[in-house]
């Protein structure tokens, strides 16, 4: 397994170069010891506000607040020391202008030390977008199936199958990249429309459930690590992490209910 010698953190405009270059890969993390183990092996750590289901047991990202995606963000940015940490943006913290939006980014870049933020929307975000960047704020941007839209879009499910929903998602991208968005989230739309995209727009693409061939992939680590009971059809699991961690807190358990767990002088050794 290959992992990437970086002496310096990547930056946005590190990212925005590599279009139609080497593939961007991308995670997302919650925690030091997370970030600490992907960093030498992906360019973006995303601290995504999928954390309110995978950390904490939410139905949905709705729930997640601004202080809980600092508190995450700030543990992520001291796991990671190279790769460009990005903190999404909650929802109902970004969405009434780019006013809000810039104090909400703002906020999360000094209190975690991000190099960027991520936001959901498509044409209608694109002056918030412009906004921010302008004043200094790198912004990702995530079209498609956006999760924070799931009651409007009626659920999960792919976007883009007509020609109508194609149309609307390209105008989408192609807004938020002229805007200035350093790279372009792709998430759960067909594979012909993300190859369009891809090919159409300047940022960089991120493929999650999109086209093998976009400028990167991201996936959230506790579904490719099994560690998720439920994952998306479209994740491969890499490993079966769950299972290993249930066969090992078994292994303990009865070792402290049969009491043959070791004791401290067949664990320490003495000093001296």
């Amino acid at each position: 397994m290959s992992a990437e010698i970086r002496k310096k953190r990547l930056t946005a405009p590190d990212i925005r170069a590599r279009k139609g270059a080497t593939p961007v890969v991308a995670v997302t993390a919650y925690n030091a010891v997370m970030a600490r183990l992907v960093d030498p092996h992906v360019e973006i750590v995303l601290v995504g506000d999928s954390l309110a289901m995978v950390e904490h047991g939410m139905e949905s990202t709705l729930g997640v607040s601004l202080e809980l995606m600092i508190a995450h963000g700030r543990a992520v940015v001291a796991g990671a020391p190279t790769a460009l940490v990005v903190v999404d943006l909650p929802f109902g913290s970004y969405e009434a202008g780019p006013a809000e939006a810039f104090r909400t980014a703002a906020r999360v870049m000094a209190e975690t030390g991000c190099g960027a933020v991520k936001l959901e929307g498509g044409a209608h975000m694109a002056e918030t977008i412009a906004f921010l960047a302008a004043r200094g704020i790198p912004v990702m941007a995530h079209v498609g199936l956006t999760p924070q839209a799931m009651n409007a879009l009626g659920g999960f499910r792919t976007q883009g199958h007509d020609e109508a929903g194609r149309a609307a998602i390209l105008a989408d991208a192609q807004a938020v990249s002229d805007a200035g968005a350093f790279a372009v989230v792709l998430e759960g739309i067909v594979e012909p429309l993300a190859l369009e995209i891809t090919a159409a727009i300047a940022a960089p693409t991120i493929g999650i459930g999109a086209a093998a061939a976009c400028d990167g992939q991201i996936l959230v680590l506790e579904d490719m690590l099994g560690l998720t009971e439920r994952p998306p059809r479209f994740v491969k699991r890499y490993a079966d992490l769950g299972a290993a961690v249930e066969k090992a807190v078994g292994a303990y358990a009865e070792e402290v209910r049969s009491r043959t767990f070791p004791g401290p002088e067949n664990v320490y050794q003495p000093r001296g």
